[in-house]
């Protein structure tokens, strides 16, 4: 088991550093040898029920450096096709109160948490998320993260780039408004959901994000049919999905294909899954309702961005 842990390691260092040397669990500073394995031992555990950094990204726990005595947060996307790594925020500058404000805030993400050192090549920005308009112009991305995230989604969702600069700008902004609706899971329970309306039956909604967290597969009973003796399903995936305000969303996506198998997606469909981003053009609010005091708005004629 210890050997596939590293070999695991070894390959996702590989593939991220792109030429770069990065060692595999680093040793930390500030604990003992015991308590470095066992903490080892818990984020491997806490990262085989997440999805692979591949297809979501990461967040990276950085060991202090000279000039920067804690730890630091950073969020790798493989939105971003150079200088991949965006720096989150600063921690404490042991790894035992960092790593448990890391799973604190991110026990709801979908991502996997890794911890190692800093390298100048791939985690410096070069200014490239320097705000050069508005009434943040000076700030850095990270710094408006933290005091305005609203802002970051506009930015991420609304901003129209004019030049190839702009184009990666938002894409860094995209990529904190991922971490903004990792942080927004952090509540397990919807009771505590400040979920609001997002407007009016008949309103219309554009640059939508959403984060899928629950998906149901259910028989469409006005499609579904018997040919001859042959029952043909049309499946229904019912989406809740969550904006970046604590909103929740419903949707519905019907297949357009049938299954022979009830509640079960034919492999010409696209299964939607938890942890799932979506970003919708444009879409009208079906309906709005309440269910256990919580506040749910479903969509329909909803308009994907591909």
């Amino acid at each position: 088991m210890k050997q596939i842990v590293i070999c695991i390691f070894q390959i996702f260092y590989r593939y991220l550093g792109k030429g770069i040397s990065l060692m595999a669990n680093p040793k930390l500073p500030d604990i003992s040898e015991q308590e470095q394995r066992l903490l080892y031992e818990k984020l491997n555990t806490y990262n085989q029920s997440k999805v692979s950094y591949k297809e979501i990204g990461c967040y990276l726990v950085v060991l202090p450096r000279e000039g920067h005595p804690t730890y630091s947060l950073w969020f790798y996307s493989p939105l971003l096709d150079k200088r991949s790594f965006l720096f989150i925020e600063n921690l404490t500058s042991g790894i035992i109160a960092s790593f448990r404000i890391i799973t604190s805030k991110f026990w709801y993400s979908n991502r996997c948490i890794f911890i190692t050192d800093y390298n100048e090549k791939r985690m410096s920005t070069h200014g490239d998320d320097l705000i050069s308009f508005g009434k943040y112009r000076g700030h850095f991305l990270y710094e408006i993260f933290q005091i305005d995230p609203n802002y970051i989604n506009w930015i991420a969702c609304k901003f129209t780039p004019h030049i190839p600069k702009e184009e990666r700008f938002v894409k860094m902004a995209q990529a904190y408004n991922l971490v903004l609706l990792d942080l927004i899971l952090r509540k397990k329970r919807p009771e505590h959901s400040t979920s609001q309306f997002l407007g009016k039956v008949g309103d219309k909604i554009t640059h939508l994000t959403l984060k899928v967290i629950k998906v149901k597969l259910e028989d469409d009973p006005y499609k579904t049919h018997m040919d001859k003796h042959t029952p043909l399903f049309y499946v229904r995936q019912r989406l809740t999905a969550i904006d970046t305000n604590g909103n929740l969303v419903n949707i519905t996506i019907s297949s357009h294909n049938p299954s022979r198998v009830s509640e079960q997606l034919p492999v010409s469909e696209y299964a939607y899954q938890p942890g799932e981003f979506i970003y919708i053009a444009s879409a009208r609010i079906a309906a709005v309702y309440e269910s256990q005091r919580i506040r749910y708005t479903r969509l329909n004629y909803v308009k994907f961005n591909k």
